[in-house]
This record gives C-alpha cells, sequence and structure tokens, in this order.
C-alpha cells in the first residue's frame, strides 16, 4: 500500500476510511455539485464552447485528480480565467464547425497535461516562481474585465465578440447604436439575476440567522443560490416563452448521454498553433491550483507536494481532453465549498463527478430554456471582486520595476490579448531577475571593534587591514554575473596600494555554474600573476562539494575557511587582535 501510494498520492486516505467520513464526504459532494453544475455551464459559454464541455469537464477530471492529486479538498474543473484564455486560444484558430472547436479544446487540454506531466517528472514545481506576484495579480485584474466585458452581450443581447478591449468595444458599435439592439428581456433577466446571486451572498445569510436556522443549513441554503437561479430561470422562460416571444437567447438542446471517449483529432497545424498557449495555461492553471490547495491545507495543518499537483493536475487535463471536455484546474471558490461543506477525503470529488455525470446522461433537457443572461449573472457573481487596480500601485510605490512588470501585464492583456499581456509580463519580471543579478549586490566588509563580526565599510565604523581585500558576494554566480566578478575584483586590487590577498566571502553564494568557476580559475590566475593570492571563506557545503569536485581547490593559490574571523585572524593577526582591543564607537 505505501508502495502504490507513492505513485497515486490520491489514494493515501483509503487505508483509514470509515463509515463516518463517506457520510461527511457523501454530503460534502452534494453541496459542491449542486454549486458546480450552474458554475460549469457558465464558464463553458465563456470558453466559446457548447455548454456540456463544462459539464463533461467536471466529471473524469475529478475522478483523475482524486487519484494522483495530493490535496483532499481540492476540487478541479474549469475556471474563470483559464476559460478566458481557452476563448483567446481557439479563437485565434478561425474554426467554426462546433466538433472542431470541441476538439481543438481537447487538443489544448491534453498539451496542457503532457506539459503538466512533463514538468512533474522533472520535478520542475518551482516553475510557478516565473510569474511574480504583482504579474499574477495584475493578470487576475486584467482578465477579470475582459471576462466582464465579455459577458455583456449576454446581459445587452447583442453581438459582441473579440480577444481584447478595444475589439468588444468596437464590436459593440459595429451595426450602429448598441440601443437599437438591445434585448430589454435579457438586460432585466441578467440584472435581476446578478442582484439575486449576490444578496444571496451578502444579504441573505443575516436574514437566515435572524431566523435562529444553523448555520449549516444557512450556509447550504446560501451556496444552493446558483442552482436555484437557474431552475427559476429556466422555467420561468419556459412558462412565458421568452425565446419565442422576446429573442431572449437560451442555451437550447443539450445532448443527453456519457460525456464522449476519444482522442481529439486535430490537424497537425492546430497542434502546434495551441503549444504556446497550452504552456500559458499551464502555468496559469497550476500557480492557482497550488495558491488554493497550499491555502486550504495550511488550514487543515497538511501538506501539498508541488511537484505531485504538478502530476495531479496533468491527469485532470488528460481526463478532460479524452472525454469531451478543456482545460481544467483547482478552482477557489468550488475547493472553499467543498472543504467548508464537510469534505474530508478525495473521495469527495469522485462523488461530486457522479452526480455530475447522472445529471449530464438525464437531466440536460431540463437546461433548455435557461437563459444565457442567467448564466452570465453566475459568472459576474463569481468573479466581479477578483479585480483589484490597487495591488498594481502598491507594486509601483515599492519597486517602480515591479510595478511596471504589472502595468504592462494589465495593458497587455487588456489591449492585446491574454497571451500577448500575459507573455510580456513574464519577459519583463524574468528580465528584471536576470538585470539585477547581472550585477548582484556586493560589499567591501571590515571588522566590527571588539568582535567577531564583519560589516559593510561603508554602513558601520570598522577596522580593515592594509593589505588584505575582504568582498563579500551576496548572490548566486552563474553565467550572467560571472563577468561582473572578475571586473569587479580588478578594479578593487586597483584601487588598493599594496595588497596582498584577496578573500572572496560566500556565505550567500548558494550556486556556483560552469560560467562562474571559469572566472574564478580567471580571477586566481591574474591575481597569482601580481602577487595577490585568492582566499575562499564561509562557502556552503554543496558550493565547496562541487568546487572540489571541478579540482578548483587544488589550483586555488589561496586557502579556503571556515569563517572570515578564521581567514583574518590567519592573513593578517595584528590587524585582527587590534580591532578586538579597541573599544567601538
Amino acid at each position: 500500500m505505501d508502495a502504490l501510494t507513492r505513485f497515486l498520492p490520491g489514494l493515501a486516505w483509503f487505508k483509514d476510511y470509515n463509515r463516518t467520513l463517506l457520510t461527511r464526504d457523501g454530503l460534502a459532494s452534494l453541496v459542491t455539485a449542486v454549486l458546480l453544475i450552474p458554475q460549469s455551464l457558465a464558464y463553458a459559454l465563456l470558453a466559446g464552447l457548447p455548454p456540456q464541455a463544462g459539464l463533461y469537464a467536471s466529471i473524469a477530471p475529478l475522478v483523475a485528480y482524486a487519484v494522483f492529486g495530493s490535496s483532499r479538498v481540492l476540487a478541479v474543473g474549469p475556471v474563470a480565467v483559464v476559460s478566458l484564455m481557452t476563448a483567446a486560444a481557439i479563437g485565434s484558430l478561425g474554426l467554426t464547425d462546433p466538433a472542431e472547436i470541441m476538439a481543438a479544446a481537447g487538443a489544448l487540454a491534453l498539451l496542457s497535461s503532457l506539459l503538466l506531466v512533463l514538468f512533474g517528472i522533472f520535478r520542475l514545481g518551482s516553475v510557478a516562481n516565473f510569474l511574480s506576484r504583482p504579474v499574477v495579480e495584475a493578470f487576475i485584474t486584467a482578465s477579470t474585465v475582459l471576462i466582464i466585458a465579455s459577458q455583456l452581450r449576454h446581459f445587452l443581447g447583442v453581438d459582441m465578440h473579440g480577444a481584447t478591449l478595444p475589439e468588444l468595444v468596437v464590436s459593440l458599435f459595429a451595426t450602429g447604436s448598441p440601443l437599437a439592439d438591445l434585448n430589454l428581456t435579457a438586460l432585466v433577466v441578467g440584472v435581476a439575476s446578478l442582484a439575486f446571486l449576490l444578496a444571496a451572498r451578502s444579504a441573505l445569510p443575516d436574514l437566515l440567522t435572524r431566523l435562529k436556522l444553523s448555520e449549516s443549513l444557512v450556509g447550504g441554503i446560501t451556496r444552493a443560490a446558483p442552482a436555484v437561479l437557474v431552475a427559476v430561470t429556466a422555467l420561468s422562460a419556459w412558462l412565458l416563452g421568452l425565446n419565442a416571444n422576446t429573442g431572449l437567447a437560451i442555451v437550447g438542446e443539450l445532448p443527453s448521454g456519457l460525456p464522449p471517449f476519444a482522442f481529439p483529432l486535430v490537424p497537425l497545424e492546430t497542434w502546434r498553433a495551441l503549444i504556446g498557449p497550452a504552456a500559458l495555461i499551464s502555468l496559469v492553471g497550476f500557480v492557482e491550483s497550488v495558491s488554493v490547495g497550499q491555502s486550504l491545507a495550511a488550514r487543515r495543518r497538511e501538506t501539498i507536494e508541488p511537484n505531485r499537483e504538478l502530476l495531479g493536475l496533468g491527469a485532470a487535463n488528460a481526463a478532460a481532453a479524452f472525454t469531451g471536455g478543456y482545460p481544467v484546474t483547482g478552482g477557489f471558490a468550488r475547493s472553499v465549498v467543498n472543504e467548508s461543506a464537510g469534505a474530508e477525503t478525495p473521495l469527495a470529488g469522485v462523488f461530486t463527478a457522479v452526480i455530475i455525470l447522472l445529471v449530464a446522461a438525464f437531466l440536460t433537457p431540463l437546461f433548455y430554456h435557461l437563459p444565457k443572461a442567467a448564466l452570465a449573472a453566475t459568472i459576474l457573481a463569481a468573479i466581479w471582486r477578483m479585480a483589484n487596480f490597487k495591488d498594481a500601485w502598491h507594486a509601483w510605490k515599492y519597486s517602480h520595476a515591479d510595478g511596471a512588470a504589472a502595468f504592462l501585464t494589465l495593458v497587455g492583456v487588456l489591449f492585446l490579448g491574454v497571451e500577448i499581456g500575459l507573455t510580456l509580463g513574464v519577459t519583463l519580471s524574468v528580465g528584471l531577475v536576470l538585470q539585477r543579478t547581472m550585477q548582484p549586490h556586493w560589499a567591501e566588509v571590515g571588522q566590527v571593534p571588539r568582535t567577531h563580526h564583519f560589516r559593510n565599510i561603508d554602513r558601520h565604523d570598522v577596522i580593515c587591514s592594509p593589505h588584505v581585500v575582504s568582498l563579500r558576494i551576496d548572490e548566486a554566480l552563474y553565467f550572467a554575473n560571472a563577468r561582473f566578478l572578475e571586473a569587479l575584483a580588478g578594479d578593487i586590487l586597483a584601487r588598493e596600494s599594496r595588497p596582498t590577498d584577496l578573500v572572496l566571502l560566500f556565505p550567500a553564494v548558494n550556486f556556483v555554474d560552469a560560467s562562474a568557476l571559469s572566472s574564478l580559475r580567471t580571477i586566481n590566475t591574474r591575481l597569482l600573476d601580481g602577487g595577490v593570492r585568492l582566499h575562499l571563506s564561509e562557502v556552503k557545503g554543496p558550493v565547496a562539494d562541487k568546487l572540489i569536485e571541478a579540482g578548483f581547490f587544488e589550483d586555488l593559490s589561496g586557502e579556503v575557511f571556515l569563517s572570515h574571523y578564521a581567514a583574518m585572524r590567519t592573513l593578517d593577526p595584528q590587524t585582527t587582535l587590534r580591532a578586538e582591543g579597541v573599544e567601538s564607537d
């Protein structure tokens, strides 16, 4: 069993499973399914896919994640941002046939799965670090604005299309005044639905609490609001004939039965065109999923393994690809509902999948008259609070570089598209990291009087040796800053009168690559030609191991010291003793 759970971490809960956990998981799955069904339909429309794709993406992926994922309560499925990115990716292909669009969505999910699994196999969970927090927050904010703008067409009952804010605005006024084509019924249904959902979230809990209902019952009624909205609006549209009499857009006929099981067959050109979007979707989905999973795990005093999450999400996306779905990830709202409803193990996700499967197989005719405006309201109610422009401004005030990356992402997503905007933000963030590390922080240090400590000569009153130069390097050494170190050593020694020794302090150096090793050899040779010995102090164990393996310690003209104090006591004992006997200012 232990060997099996190392490969399938989702089964770790199985050996301790009992009837109490079964009851809790069953009740939690029912509550989660009530939320998930209307959300899945709405997010599929946001992705530009038939509504049933959302249901399909909420069945097999839940089961796959339950087996391969590491979080006990994370609920995977369609989410708003990934749905928007899916719409942008497939929209760029220019497809019009619904079957081809569904196949392309499956191909996108399969490519995302392959990338996630590869990252997991090679333990590249740290790839999420390429998305800085200001960039992620700006991306989410801009995506939220785009989602809200794209859903206005369902509220207004007009034709709007496009992947950027200017395209959406231009399409709105393309045929003249949007008021001329305005569908008042759609507007009334959309606004009323949104008001109902917002009131159910804010005012309804207080009202039910005043009626002295139990906390669990209040939570259950509140979470059922989207399902109630679906039932009421679909029934009203059917009884009043709103589609036929007023032109209100409805979901229409959805196929009944089990999700299709097939490999997504698309031309080779489509696979190539989707590789870039799949990489970005994988990255964004992984960041969102890990953030949600870690937050819930901390609350439950559990842990999740990012590299295992890559495999779990990869399995979930593969399941979506082969069953008519599209890219999925862990969603915040549904995961919080799942956890707060009492879910204890991933089996709650399996039960949720079974419930949605039954709905997809037998109950899809009930959604025929469901107004698209009501589904749009479901999306807006779920995501409107995600727009936060203050974060970008705070990032700018703290660091102009991080703020610039955030604003570039924000503007890029809104005016150039989600893929280009996110790529610009990531590129600028990585470029800023490279720029900072190309010229790492360094300091010439001296001894603090009456101590064994050494500090920056520009910040502290210290005593320096007349012929030993001590340089502290505060960054990993690699190809981007290797030559900078060569120039720094040369400049420092050129300023000194008669140096005999140079000591490089390595307490903050946790990595030395081949380029930096070559630069250290060059520095050692040049100094030796000038009659100056090179020493190292406070070298971390893993760094020392690599340098020893490369033979650098054997070629070193000087010595390697455990501490810098030991180095100075050996190289200039008189100055060190004098510093210990002088009182500090």
